[in-house]
């Protein structure tokens, strides 16, 4: 079974980058696809970007596409999301998520796992 913490959340100006990563655990991550989701306050949850099992193939929410991306490492057990050109509506608490079918997805439900959340704050 794979866990997953995330890190990297905090404060930005508008304009600013952050990189967040995703550590999971367990032998298997390789073959779960991995996906970035986000929650604003009084919102759902908004699915960001999701990554294949080898990392060959990303697919993006139209509102970050060109802003962010998404990266796996399967020898270090990570996922990254690097977010350029954040603006305040990218505020919101972060998730990463782990398809274990290793699907390509964009729906939250279709996800079996999910980290804690991460802040992410972007605010001058």
């Amino acid at each position: 079974q794979v866990q997953l913490v995330e890190s990297g959340g905090g404060l930005v100006q508008p304009g600013g980058s952050l990189k967040l990563s995703c550590a999971a655990t367990g032998r298997t991550f390789s073959s779960y696809t991995m996906g970035w989701f986000r929650q604003a306050p009084g919102k759902e949850r908004e699915f960001v970007a999701t990554i294949s099992t080898n990392g060959g193939y990303q697919y993006y929410a139209d509102s970050v596409k060109g802003r962010f991306t998404i990266s796996r490492d399967n020898a270090k057990n990570t996922v990254l999301l690097q977010m350029n050109s954040l603006n305040p509506e990218d505020t919101a608490v972060y998730y990463c998520a782990a398809d274990r079918f290793g699907r390509i997805v964009v729906e939250a439900p279709s996800y079996n796992l999910w980290g804690q959340g991460t802040q992410v704050t972007v605010s001058s």
